[in-house]
C-alpha cells in the first residue's frame, strides 16, 4: 500500500529526487514538502536520496478508496461537469467540493460511471426527481441538480457523509432542492422515477427489495460499486424482482447496471 512522506526541511532538489524515485504525488502541504510513495520504494531509499533531511513516513489515505492516491484535491472533469476544490472560482460547469473523508470526488470509476448514467437518463427522458442512495459527498445528487432536476433526496447511514453533502450543496447554491436523510431506504417513503445507488455488491443485493419499493411506475435504477466479476449476482437479484436490464457499462474492473421497473 502506498505511504505518505512528510519532509519539513527538504533540500531544494527534493521534488526532482522524489519524482525520480517514483513518487505518485508531491506537493507543499501546510508549509512542508509531502509525497505519496509506492510501497516498492523503501523509506530508507528516500532518506538516502535526501541526505540530511528529516524524513517521516505514515500510512497514506486514498481519495475514493481503491482509486487514486493524491495529497490534495484537484480538478476532475467528467463529461459536462468539472469538480473542483472548495476555494476554486465558480463557473457554469463547476461544482465545488469541500475536502473531506466522504466517498465521491469524481476520481473513482464507479463515480464516473454513475455520473455518465445520470447524464444519459436526464438527457433522454428528463426525470423530475432522483433518490441518491449512499450519497457520500453528495456528488451524484449535486450533478443531477446541476442538470436542472427539480428535487433530489439523498440518504446515507454515515453522519459525516450527510454533513459533507450538506456543505457541498450549500457551497454550490443547491441546498434548497436537496433533501438529506440519515439512514437507509427504510428511513424514507415515497417513490422516484430515477434511483441511483453507488455502494457495494453485498448491500445492493440485500437492499434489492427495499430499493425496488422506491421505484415509481416504469422507473429506472442505476447500481454501481460493483466489481465487474460480480455484476451477474446483482443482475440476478434485481431480475428476480421483475426488473428489466437496460444497460451494463464497465470500466477498470468495475460495473454500473441500469434496470427498468416492470410495473
Amino acid at each position: 500500500m502506498p505511504y505518505r512522506l512528510d519532509i519539513p526541511d527538504a533540500p531544494e532538489d527534493a521534488f526532482d529526487r522524489l519524482v525520480e524515485l517514483g513518487a505518485l504525488d508531491v506537493a507543499i502541504v501546510d508549509g512542508r514538502l509531502a509525497a505519496i510513495m509506492p510501497d516498492v520504494v523503501a523509506v530508507e531509499a528516500v532518506a538516502a536520496a535526501l541526505p540530511g533531511a528529516d524524513v517521516s513516513a505514515r500510512p497514506a489515505q486514498a481519495r475514493d478508496d481503491g482509486s487514486v492516491w493524491m495529497l490534495t484535491p484537484g480538478r476532475v472533469r467528467v463529461r459536462r461537469w468539472q469538480f473542483a476544490p472548495a476555494d476554486s472560482p465558480p463557473g457554469a460547469d463547476t461544482l465545488r467540493m469541500v475536502d473531506g473523508p466522504a466517498f465521491g470526488t469524481g476520481l473513482h470509476p464507479t463515480t464516473g460511471l454513475c455520473l455518465e448514467a445520470i447524464d444519459d437518463e436526464v438527457t433522454a427522458w428528463q426525470p423530475a426527481a432522483m433518490l441518491d442512495v449512499g450519497t457520500g459527498s453528495g456528488i451524484l445528487a449535486l450533478a443531477a441538480l446541476h442538470l436542472g432536476m427539480r428535487r433530489v433526496v439523498a440518504i446515507d447511514i454515515d453522519a459525516d457523509a450527510i454533513r459533507i453533502a450538506d456543505e457541498n450543496a450549500r457551497l454550490n447554491g443547491l441546498r434548497s432542492r436537496l433533501q438529506l436523510v440519515r439512514g437507509g431506504p427504510e428511513a424514507i417513503g415515497g417513490s422516484w422515477p430515477l434511483v441511483v445507488a453507488n455502494v457495494l455488491t453485498a448491500p445492493l443485493v440485500v437492499m434489492a427489495p427495499a430499493l425496488a419499493r422506491c421505484l415509481g411506475r416504469s422507473g429506472r435504477i442505476v447500481l454501481s460499486g460493483v466489481r465487474a466479476s460480480l455484476a451477474p449476482d446483482v443482475e440476478r437479484a434485481y431480475r428476480h424482482l421483475g426488473m428489466r436490464p437496460v444497460r451494463v457499462e464497465t470500466r477498470d474492473g468495475w460495473a454500473a447496471l441500469t434496470f427498468q421497473a416492470s410495473w
